[in-house]
């Protein structure tokens, strides 16, 4: 698949079907699922496709879901008012894309210098995350599900090298959530755009840099014709979720056993995704090396420690919030985070570090 093919298949184009009513017959259900991603779009748009389709096949079509993919419906960054507004009963995507709506919905997705994947599903299943997460979305009267995860992503597509964190400053550059934030505390102008537009602006020069996923995705989205400079690990989003929201007034009315087929089904797909990327990403970097001559850099160290006082400020900035909701999904996310890094950190990390020096394949 091509990068023009999976934009081409996410072009504006509702039609009526998309736009009927939720069918219901015999007992059986229809929703829509409204998708940020581009259609078959690698990891992201697969995975919202599987999770219709395990929901479906796991109700034995009591509740079929159909799946439109950006722009099919409603424009990508839209998916969640499509949601709130009745438009669709589903709608899959990534928390921080809403975080105007509360900055509480970031920490759902991923936070600067934060949780990794496992963290992540630990907090929201295990140390009152989930909960929380409840508490903010009930305030549009919709219900959130982790349905995927891409792991730690790339740091960004950069035209120049960046030799320090002077280079960051002015620099025009695609990354969204609390990492935008981020980036911007470090001199960045920095805006966020759906999948399918970030080629034409880097093309076109709107934007010097931008990162999207890593190199499963970005290898489909062309990239690595326009920029040569690939770095890595990106310090901003160390293990990103995808989400599956739905609309909480009709979740809560369906029969319990399909209720539970479609928060177990979510479940399933956040680690399918994980080992999707797992992977994939590395397969796709040698790619990116091998076959168009990318250049695969580290952020130099001023830039990762200017980041770290900086995604510091952020969180500072958001336990400090009035809204005490933002406060309490903060403290929570944090105090976690003490927890389960730990782990991470003594166990995790001193076992690669072991197999990197003794193990020879």
């Amino acid at each position: 698949m091509d990068r023009r093919s999976f934009i081409r298949a996410g072009a504006l184009g509702a039609t009526a079907t998309a736009l009927a009513a939720p069918a219901i017959a015999q007992g059986n259900t229809t929703w829509r699922m409204v998708t940020t991603w581009p259609k078959n779009f690698p990891g992201l748009g697969v995975g919202a496709q599987r999770l219709a389709d395990r929901i479906t096949t796991a109700s034995g079509g009591r509740l079929t879901v159909q799946v439109f993919s950006a722009g099919e419906m409603v424009p990508p960054l839209q998916s969640l008012d499509a949601v709130i507004d009745g438009t669709a009963e589903m709608s899959h995507g990534a928390a921080y894309y809403w975080q105007n709506k509360s900055p509480a919905l970031s920490f759902f997705t991923g936070v600067p210098y934060g949780m990794t994947t496992q963290e992540l599903g630990a907090w929201v299943r295990f140390m009152g995350g989930q909960e929380i997460w409840d508490e903010v979305y009930d305030q549009f009267g919709v219900q959130g599900f982790l349905s995927g995860n891409t792991g730690t992503q790339a740091g960004g597509w950069f035209k120049n090298e960046l030799m320090g964190v002077e280079d960051v400053n002015g620099l025009r550059f695609r990354t969204p959530g609390l990492g935008g934030q981020v980036w911007e505390k470090l001199g960045a102008t920095v805006t966020n755009m759906a999948a399918g537009e970030i080629f034409q602006a880097l093309q076109s020069g709107t934007l010097d840099a931008a990162e999207f996923v890593g190199p499963y995705n970005d290898l489909a989205l062309g990239f690595y014709q326009v920029c040569k400079n690939y770095y890595f690990p990106s310090f901003v989003e160390p293990g990103l979720a995808t989400e599956l929201v739905v609309d909480k007034a009709k979740y809560q009315a369906l029969p319990a056993d399909l209720q539970a087929i479609v928060r177990d089904c979510s479940q399933a797909e956040y680690d399918m995704v994980a080992a999707d990327f797992a992977a994939n990403d590395p397969r796709a970097l040698q790619t990116l090396v091998n076959d168009h001559g990318v250049n695969v850099r580290q952020f130099p160290d001023s830039i990762l420690e200017a980041g770290a006082t900086a995604s510091m400020e952020v969180l500072t900035e958001l336990r400090d919030s009035g809204d005490a909701l933002v406060k309490k999904t903060a403290e929570s996310f944090v105090e976690s985070l003490k927890v389960l890094r730990t782990r991470t950190q003594d166990i995790d990390a001193p076992f690669v570090q072991a197999r990197e020096k003794y193990l020879t394949l």
